[in-house]
């Protein structure tokens, strides 16, 4: 096992268990309290609009809030980087006396390392938000944005604060921990010579400080001393006070699902002080720059500035939510965007020892208050660690890729990122090459050279390939009703790469459901859409793909056919990723004609089509009062994301099963990333969370990786939704 397998195996064991409760009780309560907010999607969109505003204007905004500053009485200081805002901050508590400086939770803080730089000035330093104070107390980095302390239960604080601060009486309950440190912080605040708090926003026309918290102590940080800094990045300012409504409204729903967070304060320094010597109250704004400007230039990282560090994307993530950010996190950040802000603030090789954790599943993607695309930041990224060096390749291996891919590309990305070529090649040579693959030699030597776990079963070819049944087959009979509509609806029926090599049957099942619906189905040979390639971080190949496989789709497309695809991380390349890697034209045609197997028969049925030619025996089985038939039905994460699970709900529905959904946001296959060594343990802890869920003996799944993952995980035999519909076809 290499460091990092071995790493997550120990945080599945000591912290996975807290992370997955609380980061799913927030997910949850995201889904519930947006639910709620009937704007939500709008406020999303006059967010995204205000930050793209504000990094657009951002030098403007950094002179604006300079002036509104200083006009208050305040100082405004622009820090290029870590050591020069540490010695500002030291400089202002210096030229305070100061022995005692008080902290609010601030990431910047904790990016900078403010509190080792304070304290080898013989400044004292007390973090005053208790998850921070917890986390100060056990010498820990946070493992959340939000909750720093997310991977510690109640049991574990207790014992860390009765050994550390022996108290009269040991503290148990949630009240006593609390309570303790409510006392212990409170005294420090009030003695405190400096108070240090960050910004969530900052609006550069009055100057005023939005501080958004769970607890009170960042009001009493900024106001007790006499003297306040505060530390925030300079993405952090907006334009007026105004634009900080639609933030308000969004951040607690999408950190902790809160429809309002305990403490919303703003304040516009200097403040009042609690003391008797307003008139010589001090105001010092940092704003740090440390990579941001460069940020602002470069065209994938400039999205991350958008982020209000919320953690929904942490939240979110079937993996952050099982191993949490000491695992899924650089430096300093963790969760989805923590990719972006370690290249852009720390380096790519920061950024590179987690950035495959992200499997590119895309639930972020809808969590995300400010609409931040942070799977691509992720894949570009990993394209940019891929060029930079990500291990030694032999020559013999290069045949593989196209020449504007790296020699450097790692062995087993290498290989994933080809899956299409290695399944072409397996199924030509099964059943010879299943056996092959199944060898106690060959899984040794693919663990070595590919770093494919041999605890992982490997998909089995199947000899005759979905386009070759396709081509030698006999049309199916219909009924005269449908026979009547072939002309008017023909479809391609893509044949991504594990439905036409591998899961044949599902295949060939929705041939045999739309050419009952009525549709003149056709099933070409066609280049892999580029989704493989692109999980790797491989974004040329991805392109090359894309570009290959819209030349061949134009002749279908300009004689009028749809575009079906079984797999859904087909259909999410085609409406989202080919926006980044295909001309407008290309990706808005292929975009308004593609759709998701179920999404189209759900259509069909819709618009005219006879169920009848599926189940011709529904009405009366109905009529008859049989019980309908429990499945348990898990979407792709892809569907889930683009909103296609209720087409397969309400199509199987109508057909007389009764469905209960997963509630889980990913499975943990995630194609490649669950055959890998480093991540096969992350991925079955993933999965059997899922597997949890399902309480039927019939269990049906839209992805391959699903499919698989069900399958290993249980004593069930999971299929596509579609073999549902089967049954009835004569």
């Amino acid at each position: 096992m290499t460091g990092k397998a071995d790493n997550i195996r120990n945080l599945l064991a000591t912290e996975g268990r807290n992370v997955e409760t609380n980061t799913r009780t927030f997910n949850n309560g995201r889904y519930e309290s947006t639910a709620e907010l009937e704007q939500y999607e709008e406020l999303k969109s006059k967010a995204r609009t205000i930050k793209e505003d504000a990094i657009e204007r951002l030098p403007e905004l950094v002179e604006t809030v300079r002036k509104s500053v200083e006009a208050n009485g305040g100082t405004v200081y622009l820090a290029d980087d870590a050591e020069d805002a540490n010695r500002y901050v030291a400089e202002v508590a210096n030229d305070a006396d100061a022995e005692l400086l008080v902290k609010s939770k601030t990431m910047t803080g904790e990016e900078i390392e403010v509190n080792d730089h304070l304290a080898e000035s013989g400044i004292d330093v007390y973090e005053t938000d208790l998850g921070e104070f917890v986390l100060q107390v056990a010498d820990e980095a946070p493992s959340h944005l939000v909750a720093p302390a997310i991977h510690r239960s109640r049991e574990d604080i207790a014992r860390l604060f009765n050994g550390h601060f022996d108290p009269d009486e040991p503290l148990k309950t949630a009240e006593d921990l609390t309570a303790f440190a409510s006392d212990y912080l409170g005294e420090r605040i009030r003695n405190a010579d400096v108070g240090l708090t960050g910004a969530n926003f900052v609006a550069a026309e009055t100057g005023t400080l939005a501080l958004v918290t769970s607890e009170g102590n960042a009001r009493k940080t900024a106001s007790a001393p006499d003297t306040h800094i505060a530390v925030a990045g300079v993405e952090k300012l907006v334009p007026t006070i105004g634009d900080l409504q639609p933030f308000v409204e969004l951040i607690g729903r999408s950190a902790t699902g809160q429809d309002i967070t305990s403490y919303v304060s703003f304040l516009t320094p200097p403040v009042e002080t609690m003391t008797d010597s307003d008139e010589n109250r001090e105001f010092h704004l940092v704003l740090l720059d440390n990579g941001r400007m460069a940020m602002r230039d470069d065209d994938v990282l400039r999205e991350t500035l958008y982020c209000v560090r919320c953690g929904a994307c942490a939240n979110s993530c079937a993996n952050f939510q099982h191993v949490g950010g000491h695992a899924f996190g650089g430096e300093t950040y963790t969760g989805g965007i923590a990719t972006g802000w370690e290249a852009g603030v720390h380096g790519l090789d920061s950024a590179s020892e987690f950035n495959d954790l992200c499997t590119g599943c895309s639930r972020c993607v809808n969590a995300c208050p400010v609409e931040i695309d942070i799977p691509w930041i992720n894949t570009a990224i990993r394209d940019r660690v891929n060029r930079e060096g990500g291990g030694n390749l032999d020559s013999v291996y290069h045949g593989l890729l196209p020449d504007d891919e790296p020699a450097s590309l790692n062995r087993g990305k290498r290989l994933f990122g080809n899956f299409s070529t290695l399944a072409k090649l397996g199924s030509r040579f099964a059943p010879v090459s299943n056996w092959v693959a199944g060898s106690t030699a060959t899984r040794q030597f693919l663990s070595w050279a590919f770093g494919i776990d041999p605890r992982r079963e490997l998909p089995e070819f199947q000899r005759e390939t979905l386009v070759e049944w396709f081509a030698a087959r006999e049309p199916l009979h219909t009924n005269e009703e449908s026979t009547s509509k072939l002309a008017e609806r023909e479809a391609i029926l893509y044949p991504d790469p594990y439905t036409n090599y591998i899961l044949v049957e599902r295949g060939k099942a929705a041939v045999r459901v739309l050419e009952s619906l009525g549709v003149s189905v056709r099933i070409p040979t066609l280049p892999p859409t580029g989704r493989a390639p692109l999980s790797q971080g491989m974004v040329e190949t991805a392109r090359s793909n894309a570009r290959a496989l819209s030349d061949e789709l134009a002749p279908h497309l300009d004689s009028n056919r749809d575009v079906v695809v079984i797999e859904p991380s087909d259909l999410a390349m085609f409406r989202r990723d080919y926006e980044k890697l295909l001309p407008a034209p290309d990706f808005d045609r292929l975009d308004e004609n593609s759709y998701e197997l179920f999404e189209y028969i759900y259509g069909l049925l819709e618009n005219g089509a006879n169920p009848d030619a599926l189940s011709p025996s529904a009405s009366e089985s109905d009529a008859e009062g049989e019980a309908e038939e429990q499945v348990t039905y898990h979407p792709h994460c892809q569907a889930r994301t683009l909103g296609l699970e209720p087409y397969t709900v309400a199509v199987l529905s109508r057909f007389g099963y009764e469905i209960e959904t997963t509630d889980v946001e990913c499975c943990g296959m995630a194609g490649s990333f669950g055959y890998k060594s480093d991540y096969y343990d992350l991925s079955i802890a993933v999965g059997e969370s899922a597997v949890e869920n399902t309480t039927t003996e019939c269990v049906v799944a839209s992805g391959a990786s699903c499919v698989e993952q069900f399958g290993a995980l249980s004593k069930l035999s999971p299929n596509h939704p579609v073999q549902l519909l089967t049954c009835g076809i004569e």
